[in-house]
């Protein structure tokens, strides 16, 4: 599986070889406060739910991670991570060929990590620090180089800069339903007055529910559910255009501002990192 050395276990890379269920109970018997571990996925590769005693960060370096919790779900495209805290429950599902590399840490290794799910664009400074943890040769001490790269890495992880590719279901059964019957069909044309009507509330009183149980407003929860729609099939390389048009956007550059404020990026830009 992998040597310990100290504070940090670095594996072989290959999802695989060996079980996942054999890794996750490796991970959590395992001593060392961090563990670096790099696996390949391939496209459609299902990883059961499970959940881990240790925190996890979960970056892909290609192509999209989709985690399912039963909070909701998130999206990890290219150069993002996740942060899933120690016993949050969890599958993950692969589109595209993904390079996941995921730091395991152990509770209270450092003050100041989060302790809530979150979806973090990942910095130039935080890939190479990844890129190394990986990198570390299995018969080399966490002293000096080794010692400075682990912890400077856990310190990032704070410091990450948040981005709003999560997608959150509200408990609320009615709700829950329209937000399902919504991911199968994503328009931004919904409004408020038609799903409070659906869910058979007020308008007031479904506003301040799904606030309460997304934290979010349904305008920004629409906004990233048409955002979920769109990454897979831009990944697998329809037309920005086509891709727009069926999520019922008036126009292109409308989808496009949108992908932009939610991603940091352009539909293209992004494609062609995945």
């Amino acid at each position: 599986m992998g040597q310990a050395h100290g504070n940090l276990i670095v594996s072989e890379a290959g999802g695989e070889e060996i079980a996942d269920r054999t890794r996750r109970e490796w991970i959590d018997a395992a001593e060392a406060a961090v563990l670096a571990l790099p696996t390949d996925y391939p496209d459609g590769y299902h990883v059961e739910k499970h959940r881990h005693s240790r925190s996890q960060l979960l970056y892909a370096l290609s192509g999209v991670a989709v985690v399912r919790t039963g909070g909701g779900r998130w999206m990890v495209p290219p150069e993002h991570a996740i942060w899933l805290p120690a016993g949050v429950e969890h599958a993950v599902d692969m589109l595209g060929d993904v390079q996941m590399r995921s730091i395991y840490v152990r509770q209270g290794a450092i003050a100041g990590l989060p302790d809530t799910l979150r979806v973090f664009a990942v910095t130039n400074l935080m890939q190479n620090l990844i890129v190394e943890a990986m990198a570390l040769p299995s018969n080399e001490q966490p002293v000096g180089r080794s010692a400075l790269i682990l912890d400077l890495l856990l310190h990032e992880i704070p410091k990450l800069p948040e981005r709003p590719l999560a997608l959150p279901f509200p408990e609320n059964r009615r709700l829950a339903a329209l937000c399902r019957r919504f991911l199968d069909a994503p328009s931004p044309r919904a409004t408020i007055d038609e799903w409070a009507k659906a869910a058979g509330m007020s308008r007031r009183n479904f506003t301040r529910t799904f606030q309460r149980e997304t934290g979010l407003s349904l305008s920004m929860w629409r906004q990233q559910a048409c955002l979920f729609a769109a990454l897979p099939r831009l990944a697998d390389g329809e037309l920005v255009t086509t891709v727009a048009l069926d999520l019922g956007y008036d126009s292109v550059a409308a989808f496009i501002t949108m992908f932009r404020r939610m991603t940091g990026e352009t539909p293209r830009s992004w494609r062609k990192r995945t």
